[in-house]
């Protein structure tokens, strides 16, 4: 396989060693990458401002949330979940929660999901990558079998949140992994930090979630 004329952005079939010697290539040492249905997709930075802001405003939001509601939580930004020869996958964001915050130990790169379990909650940030998060990374989620899935769609400024069990998934309302959380409450605060910073948008949710 030429590793030069390999297009980024989209699903190319491979075996699981074709996929590593592509990520191993200096050409994406910066790249995200995922691996599914003997297919893997390289996503390129940069990322740009508006992806990267909506990523601070969903990471600040669910670690307020657990800390306010003395949730057990561990935040993994852009980690690497592997299933060797299967699948892999590198979200924008993933939490492992309550009893499963502190199993994968300090020391650990990739994360083994033969040897640990897949996070409870895994969000995209989906700017250019809409259709896909919401199709190809949905049904690798739900082969990963984490529990719960959002998406924080950028241009649309809207948040979309999927039950994942019995390898399919549905949409919901409400988190069920942190409960009592409203999804309307994450797309209002991405919808207030069109006009506010992040600090007062954090101010608002610190607000509404003692309301909870």
């Amino acid at each position: 396989m030429n590793i030069i004329q390999i297009p980024t952005e989209t699903w190319v079939a491979a075996s699981w060693q074709e996929y590593l010697e592509t990520i191993e290539n200096p050409a994406f040492e910066k790249a995200k990458s995922y691996y599914h249905d003997h297919r893997f997709r390289i996503e390129m930075p940069p990322l740009g401002h508006d992806h990267a802001a909506d990523n601070t405003i969903a990471n600040f939001a669910v670690t307020l949330f657990c800390t306010l509601k003395e949730i057990p939580a561990k935040g993994l930004t852009n980690c690497t979940f592997r299933k060797a020869g299967v699948r892999e996958a590198q979200p924008d964001l993933a939490y492992y929660l309550n009893e499963n915050a502190e199993i994968v130990p300090w020391g650990t790169a990739i994360i083994d999901l033969d040897r640990f379990p897949p996070p409870d909650l895994v969000i995209e940030i989906a700017n250019t990558s809409l259709s896909d998060d919401q199709g190809e990374k949905r049904l690798l989620y739900e082969d990963l079998q984490v529990k719960e899935y959002w998406i924080f769609d950028v241009r649309n400024v809207r948040v979309l949140a999927f039950a994942i069990e019995n390898q399919g998934s549905r949409r919901i309302t409400e988190s069920l992994v942190l409960p009592t959380l409203p999804i309307a409450l994450l797309q209002e605060a991405l919808q207030r930090s069109r006009q506010q910073n992040q600090s007062q948008v954090g101010a608002w949710l610190l607000s509404e979630f003692n309301r909870l």
